[in-house]
């Protein structure tokens, strides 16, 4: 009888080890996977601004021709920074961007902006070299982040932006031919974009 009274309470005591074990699992799940170094907040806080500066431009130079594909990629890149959004959210990061357009923290950026918005009034056409070149630019650094970190989360949601960009330029390119011009890699390789472009539309997630 002793040794059947032991075994109950060591189930019992195991049963309540269990439970504590489960409790404290489910409050953690909905913790981020882990900590986020400097160089990864740095980075979804330069990718935010960096979305923000196609889709203003994009917005910009829509205002200007009324040219469909610059609303519709606008409107991608709005999802793209709402994407990026969340994984700010889910890892406490403080969005340091302006929500005004055409307004930018990272100065680069904003130097950027108003060099492309001025080309882009030239023609039409540059202003498909002006989408085509932010594309580029974004895949260009997108690559470069994913080689760089090992957060999966950061990871998964630039390569699903890293696809989008590839669906952007491909559309860039595809008007660009038909007003007879062309476009030539600045930042990824020209070989990567003849890659690209020989590729078929993809479906990316966002």
């Amino acid at each position: 009888m002793k040794n059947v009274l032991n075994l109950g309470l060591w189930a019992g005591a195991l049963l309540l080890f269990a439970s504590s074990f489960t409790a404290c699992k489910k409050d953690n799940d909905s913790d981020p996977a882990q900590t986020l170094s400097q160089e990864e907040i740095a980075s979804l806080q330069f990718m935010y601004e960096e979305e923000k500066l196609a889709r203003d431009v994009y917005l910009s130079l829509f205002d200007e021709y009324d040219f469909m594909v610059f609303d519709h990629i606008s409107s991608s890149e709005q999802t793209h920074m709402e994407a990026i959004q969340k994984l700010m959210d889910k890892y406490d990061v403080v969005n340091i961007a302006s929500d005004l357009r055409g307004e930018f923290i990272n100065t680069d950026l904003q130097a950027l902006f108003a060099q492309l918005t001025t080309q882009g009034q030239e023609s039409l056409m540059q202003a498909l070299i002006v989408g085509a070149t932010i594309e580029d630019l974004d895949i260009y650094d997108l690559q470069q982040a994913i080689a760089e970190f090992n957060n999966e989360d950061i990871i998964n949601v630039y390569e699903s932006l890293a696809c989008g960009s590839r669906n952007h330029i491909r559309a860039f390119s595809k008007h660009l031919d038909l007003e007879g011009g062309s476009y030539i890699a600045q930042f990824i390789s020209q070989e990567v974009y003849e890659a690209i472009l020989s590729g078929d539309h993809e479906s990316c997630g966002l």
